[in-house]
């Protein structure tokens, strides 16, 4: 084991320590934000950014989980218009994925285990055109499931084929959940890893140490993944995963592609609220990142 552990020492993946602490930061020096995912559309989003106003909490960034393809532009022109003058990141995910093809393996107990990823050359195609039309929109935060598409869409923002300062972010449902994965992950372009919701502590740490890229943790969950609340975790996410997005509200919805209603929405503010009074009480010397900062991809 010890010529193992060398091996992947050398390769920039080591071993982390119950004392390990992330010293790396977001560039506007946060070590967290928040993020309300399953907001699936304008009023839903309206209701939740009114709601953070009112309770003098900043959202950092709100995630669409349904599929671009579900919106129409003004739909997409709309959220866009929201997250620019709330000034938050509006993340919109890839349409066309396993589930919505003609895939009847994915609906199977073993076939399930594709997750979301992409089906043949036409479905890679039709995401490309996904994304595509959100950026022309003025959508800078994208979300994937398929490391296919990822490294397709890294070749095409290097070569200026969609804006350079479009961010990819990629789904739990892509099940990455060890430091290898990460670093081939980021070696390959992304800006945001959402590993699987159920690491342990330790397991986080040392994705942390293998790369610098923010890491999303949900700190709690739909009935459909599990349903656990990581409330009392949340200064542990801090200390050792620091840049990273606190992914909240999700115990509001039943399932990943919920349909947020805006009573619901109020709800995931309130979740936001009792992660940050965790936060407040047992780590008050945490920094979240600014208002408005100038390091989130806010829609242009």
């Amino acid at each position: 084991m010890d010529r193992t552990k060398e091996f992947l020492k050398k390769i920039g993946i080591e071993e982390t320590f119950s004392d390990f602490k992330s010293s790396k930061r977001f560039d506007d020096g946060g070590q967290y934000r928040f993020e309300v995912p399953g907001i699936q559309s304008p009023n839903t989003m309206k209701t939740l950014l009114i709601e953070s106003r009112k309770h003098d909490v900043f959202i950092h960034r709100v995630t669409q989980t349904k599929g671009i393809m579900l919106l129409s532009d003004d739909e997409i022109m709309s959220m866009v218009n929201l997250a620019r003058d709330y000034g938050c990141e509006l993340f919109l995910s890839v349409g066309p994925r396993a589930t919505y093809d003609t895939s009847a393996t994915v609906h199977t107990a073993e076939g399930s285990r594709i997750g979301y990823r992409l089906r043949g050359y036409d479905n890679l195609v039709y995401a490309i055109e996904d994304v595509k039309r959100a950026c022309e929109l003025g959508v800078r935060g994208i979300l994937l499931y398929d490391e296919g598409l990822l490294w397709t869409l890294n070749k095409m923002r290097a070569e200026g084929e969609i804006p350079k300062n479009t961010h990819f972010k990629l789904s739990a449902h892509a099940g990455h959940s060890n430091p290898a994965a990460a670093k081939l992950l980021e070696e390959n372009g992304l800006n945001s890893l959402n590993p699987v919701r159920d690491l342990q502590i330790p397991m986080i740490a040392a994705i942390r140490n293998a790369v610098d890229m923010a890491i999303d943790l949900h700190t709690e969950n739909p009935k459909s993944t599990g349903g656990f609340i990581r409330h009392y975790e949340v200064p542990k996410f801090i200390d050792v995963a620091a840049p990273v997005y606190l992914k909240t509200g999700g115990s509001v919805a039943a399932n990943h592609n919920w349909d947020t209603t805006e009573k619901e929405a109020k709800a995931r503010i309130k979740q936001v609220l009792l992660v940050k009074r965790m936060i407040e009480s047992y780590c008050p010397e945490a920094i979240a990142s600014p208002n408005q900062s100038n390091d989130l991809s806010v829609p242009e």
